[in-house]
């Protein structure tokens, strides 16, 4: 058997990250609007913790910003004339449309797509499908270059299947792999797959959030896994509880990580808890493997301190003995509750026993922490060689980043800051020398 590893596709943070405060129900991103963002910083703190991570011997991968301010969006919703004066016309009437033309949102990789690897498929290919992210105007235009940059990494179609996003209707909201996980008994093995949905859009008596929006579909995950041709008796639908949603849990990746057999979980993550454990339980003896759930309860960590702190937010990643580690935001150290919890988790018999914290307060202050960073792909030995080898980390990809980032992103970025002409015109050139150093030419529409 081929072996299989697991690749974490961080997204490289945009030079426009600025804090408009766009995602309604995601709490850190509303709190810290208006503030003044750093985005050398924020693409620093990212690369800092790519390069800690693949030094470790964590297979580690990048994916390149996107282009902004999205002209098509701003040209489309009626702004005309040269782009300097699209920027001002925006600015000056709608800049809330502005700002969401400038995000730099797809840096949060874990939204890019969902994947489903080799080993669970019936094609025997791994396989993509984009996210519509179709909830918030900000980042329902990602699609588009989402799938290009996948496309143009994973090209190879022997191996690699890219699906584009799903329609994009409130009846089919796809927010990615931020909703989904894998369990197994080992990467290259066949695994469960696990869809966490929000609603239901065909069963309008179905519990949802009352306050903030559910992003995920039943329809969407259910339409996924038929894309994927997902083994029915190894794929699980599990819904979010309603009420954690309305508390800032805008993504099951806020209150659940799964690595490996390990189910890292609040005990208010899931609607009827004990079912879903239960089923979950069931479908992993349908692949051989037990599995270790970790249970957080509400006396140990509430959920406003899990959402505070993005302790579900983390990266949950095997060693090569076979341990587990946990890679939380720095935010976790300084919530008391949190930090007392991992330091006893730490010293117990489960299999998380390392703890790993990076700095990544510029992402965490716009709502995404470790998780949100990165996609994860499972690639055998065959798949791995096959893709685009320009994006994997490695010490000189991470000087040649250092240094463009160095180059070419502003230290402070305030709102009114993205009626600046120049600010467009100085992404434009970054990017540009940027797929020189990732090796991927005509990735962008302006280099066509």
């Amino acid at each position: 058997m081929s072996i299989a590893r697991e690749y974490n596709f961080d997204g490289l943070v945009g030079p426009s990250h600025n804090y408009a405060g766009l995602s309604f129900g995601n709490v850190a991103s509303s709190r810290n609007f208006g503030s003044v963002a750093n985005p050398k910083q924020a693409a620093l703190q990212g690369l800092a913790k790519m390069r800690a991570l693949a030094s470790r011997g964590f297979a580690q991968a990048v994916l390149p910003p996107q282009l902004r301010p999205n002209f098509s969006l701003l040209r489309t919703v009626g702004f005309s004339g040269s782009d300097a004066e699209v920027i001002a016309r925006a600015s000056r009437d709608a800049p809330a449309i502005l700002a969401c033309a400038y995000s730099a949102s797809p840096m949060w990789t874990a939204n890019a797509a969902t994947v489903s690897p080799s080993a669970d498929t019936a094609d025997g290919r791994t396989h993509f499908t984009v996210a519509n992210l179709n909830n918030k105007l900000h980042r329902s235009f990602e699609h588009v270059e989402t799938e290009r940059a996948l496309r143009a990494i994973f090209a190879d179609e022997k191996f690699f299947a890219v699906h584009g996003a799903l329609p994009s209707t409130p009846a089919f909201g796809d927010e990615g792999a931020a909703n989904h996980t894998r369990l197994c008994a080992s990467y290259g093995m066949s695994g469960v797959e696990v869809f966490a949905y929000g609603r239901v859009e065909f069963e309008p008596d179905a519990p949802a959030p009352r306050h903030f929006p559910a992003r995920q579909t039943l329809e969407a995950s259910q339409a996924i896994a038929r894309r994927h041709g997902l083994h029915e008796q190894r794929t699980i639908f599990v819904q979010q509880d309603p009420a954690t949603i309305d508390q800032g849990v805008f993504h099951n990746d806020v209150i659940a990580v799964g690595n490996g057999n390990v189910l890292f979980y609040h005990q208010q993550a899931f609607v009827n808890e004990a079912e879903t454990i239960s089923a979950l339980r069931r479908a992993m003896e349908n692949v051989g493997a037990e599995l270790r759930p970790i249970r957080v309860t509400a006396g140990e960590v509430s959920v406003a301190d899990a959402v505070s702190s993005y302790l579900f937010n983390s990266q949950l990643l095997y060693r090569p003995d076979g341990r587990m580690v946990l890679v939380v935001p720095q935010e976790c150290r300084e919530n008391q509750a949190v930090s007392r919890y991992l330091q006893n988790l730490v010293e117990s018999e489960d299999p998380i026993d390392e703890l790993i914290s990076f700095d990544l307060r510029q992402s965490m202050r716009n709502g995404g922490g470790p998780a949100c960073l990165r996609l994860r792909v499972v690639l055998n030995d065959a798949e791995a060689t096959a893709m685009h080898q320009g994006v994997i980390m490695t010490e000189d990809l991470h000087g040649q980043l250092v240094a463009w980032v160095q180059r070419h992103y502003r230290d402070r970025l305030a709102p009114e800051d993205l009626a600046d002409p120049m600010l467009a015109i100085e992404i434009r050139t970054a990017l540009d020398e940027l797929t020189g150093i990732l090796r991927l030419p005509g990735l962008y529409d302006f280099q066509r």
